[in-house]
């Protein structure tokens, strides 16, 4: 089958990649003329463990293409996934839907033949019928299925995300006259090689797929978020937030997954799909007061982690150096959008603190987001240099590989502030580090 997808980020590159795998001839039209060059030259511009290697493999191949010509590869496709950005519009919660819907007049206006029209992007509901009545009113003349498929990859594990899915959400236009059929048989060719030997493929409508995906990433949010509170808990009490969420995790209705405490969420979808949701649910009447309230909880957090930090420093804090390990959202991904980081060292700069910065895969994406005096270390190690305070903000494997008898050589100060819980404790309490962990109380061993 061919395909064209329309939108060269990540979701467009990471789905072109693995459905080439799948043995659809895979067109990703991109006509930011920067990313196009960067794929044209074989250069994937994003860190995404495994791409990389997919992408040459299948580019190798000939199953993967990219054009800045959407006539062109509308012109010799089937169907045509529809993944470009939806962001937040600045000053409200609405997603921002004029990408989407600006390729919809492009494929209404370049289309040849009639065509599975499929939206990839994460949209609220409603969405899809205005991208048919798009379609309809400036294409009278052909016939245009549509249907919603929308991503659910984990930034860091995508890869497997996509060829080994716990499911795939699949919208159908139930009102359209064949029912949905024949978007249903070219989704179900597409996605020929997840119908066995289970059939990972879950048909609905095509509003329930919209919600689908941002039920399901606000509900792991308020996860996200009800970890971080009881880990607030269990300091002011003396449990260990480690122990309260494995007992938790034992219950199958809860599941142990997303219940680790830490500075916050961040990413492109949770922070991004809670806001829309929440908007999405106030314009419909049905306010949903839990997605307030996580929305509102994250953002508080971040504060809270700042202050906290400032408070543990002695005065005059513009003598104390942090050295900050990982400014990414979580480990495995370069992506700094909404990384609790970008709240977090502004108000530590602001106060007076001196920071010294370090992420693997990150550190080019923050410099244009943090003040630009701020400077970063080459390695995680050198970053630690004359610091007063080390503090873990993303849980990268190599931090895990630094030892209490390194920082003790390169450290000032014995003070670890360990925000991802990458440690054991009893280690650096023992080489007389003073050793904090999100849900435990701080002890020292004398």
């Amino acid at each position: 089958m061919k395909i064209a997808i329309i939108g060269g980020g990540y979701v467009g590159l990471v789905s072109g990649a693995c459905l080439a795998t799948f043995g659809a001839s895979v067109t990703i039209v991109d006509r930011d003329p920067t990313r196009f060059a960067q794929l044209q030259s074989g250069h994937v511009p994003i860190y995404e463990p495994g791409l990389d290697a997919l992408f040459t493999q299948e580019a190798k191949r000939g199953t993967l293409r990219f054009s800045a010509d959407m006539e062109t590869a509308l012109a010799e496709c089937e169907a045509v996934f529809i993944a470009v950005g939806t962001p937040t519009r600045r000053g409200s919660g609405h997603a921002d839907l004029s990408y989407v819907y600006a390729v919809a007049h492009d494929i209404a206006k370049m289309a040849s033949h009639s065509l599975l029209v499929v939206t990839k992007s994460t949209v609220p509901v409603g969405t899809g019928r205005e991208v048919s009545r798009i379609l309809r009113e400036n294409r009278p003349d052909l016939t245009f299925h549509i249907a919603s498929n929308p991503e659910f990859l984990r930034e860091g594990n995508a890869i497997d995300d996509f060829m080994r899915p716990d499911r795939v959400i699949i919208g159908l236009d139930q009102q359209s006259p064949d029912k949905g059929a024949h978007a249903r048989a070219l989704l179900t060719e597409l996605y020929h090689p997840l119908t066995t030997p289970h059939n990972r493929l879950t048909f609905m409508g095509l509003e329930s797929a919209e919600l689908t995906k941002y039920a399901a990433n606000a509900f792991l949010a308020m996860k996200v978020t009800f970890a971080n509170e009881m880990a607030d808990l269990c300091e002011a009490t003396g449990a260990d937030i480690r122990e309260v969420t494995h007992g938790m995790g034992q219950d199958p209705r809860i599941g142990p997954d997303f219940l680790t405490p830490g500075p916050g969420y961040g990413g492109s979808c949770f922070p991004k799909d809670t806001r829309a949701l929440a908007t999405s649910a106030r314009k419909a009447g049905t306010p949903t007061q839990l997605i307030d309230i996580t929305i509102a909880a994250n953002e508080a957090r971040k504060q809270r982690l700042a202050d906290r930090i400032l408070s543990l420093l002695d005065h005059p804090i513009h003598t104390k150096i942090i050295a900050v390990l990982g400014l990414t959202f979580k480990a495995h991904t370069d992506d700094m959008r909404d990384a609790p980081a970008l709240s977090i060292l502004p108000a530590l700069h602001e106060a007076g603190a001196r920071l010294q910065l370090f992420d693997p895969q990150g550190m080019d994406q923050a410099r244009p987001l943090l003040p630009q005096d701020i400077p970063y270390a080459d390695s995680a190690l050198n970053a630690t240099e004359g610091a007063d305070v080390v503090l873990i903000l993303t849980e990268w494997p190599l931090f895990k590989d630094l030892t209490p008898q390194q920082l003790s050589r390169t450290m000032k100060g014995r003070l670890v502030l360990d925000y991802r819980g990458i440690w054991e404790p009893t280690a650096w309490q023992e080489a007389g580090f003073t050793y904090h962990r999100l849900g435990r109380k701080n002890e020292t061993i004398s």
